[in-house]
Formats: C-alpha cells, sequence, structure tokens
C-alpha cells in the first residue's frame, strides 16, 4: 500500500482510501474507486485530492 501523496502514484479506476472534509478531524477513511484527480501540483503532503466514482470528494491516505 502506497500513501496518496505522489500525483504519479494515482491512476483512474484505482482503489483508494480517502478521508473526506467533513471526517478530517476523525480521519475516518472512505473507501472507493477515483473518478478524477483535482489536485495539479505533483505532490501534496495532506494527500492528492481525487472525485472518488461515488462523487465524494477527499485526500488520499492509502491506494489499495
Amino acid at each position: 500500500m502506497a500513501s496518496g501523496q505522489k500525483r504519479a502514484d494515482i491512476r483512474y479506476g484505482r482503489d483508494v482510501a480517502v478521508v473526506l472534509k467533513e471526517d478530517q478531524a476523525t480521519g475516518r477513511l472512505t473507501y472507493g474507486k477515483v473518478q478524477k484527480i483535482l489536485t495539479n501540483s505533483p505532490t501534496h503532503p495532506h494527500g492528492i485530492k481525487v472525485r472518488l466514482n461515488t462523487g465524494e470528494v477527499g485526500r488520499v491516505k492509502e491506494i489499495l
């Protein structure tokens, strides 16, 4: 399992665990497939922001 801090590691359709904005305080993970990569920079210290195929947006914590 890779961390989600490098944009190059994240691909469309990949299974990931993200932290949604409303779950940042608890760190609760939400699982899904990447629909769109929203972060443009090559890295981000809190994780690359993605939209899941459910429409939810969060920062990648783990690539499964």
